[in-house]
């Protein structure tokens, strides 16, 4: 969906990487105070911010505190939302079959 790696919490992502920034989810009224600090940008891949995602720029994350503070943030929100149900498989088709 992202065109990233996607880190979930029972089926709610927490944080991600999409090129060279890292993805967090939050609630979506901690948005504008995130986005008011330093190498933060909104989440925006159709022209429209998305509310509870930011993008931290490689500079946000220079240290393992800064990462921890960041992951920390998006691990707590996802895990307070319920679990997501399971999407049923497709069988597959066998080539040559």
């Amino acid at each position: 969906m992202f065109g990233g790696l996607c880190y979930t919490i029972r089926g709610n992502m927490a944080v991600g990487i999409s090129k060279d920034e890292l993805m967090v989810r939050m609630a979506p009224a901690d948005t504008d105070k995130a986005l008011a600090e330093p190498h933060v940008r909104p989440m925006d891949f159709t022209g429209k911010p998305m509310r509870g995602f930011v993008f931290v720029k490689p500079e946000g994350v220079r240290t393992a505190k800064m990462l921890q503070r960041w992951v920390g943030e998006g691990v707590a929100y996802a895990s307070s939302l319920p679990p997501k149900k399971p999407k049923p498989r497709k069988p597959r088709k066998l080539s040559g079959a």
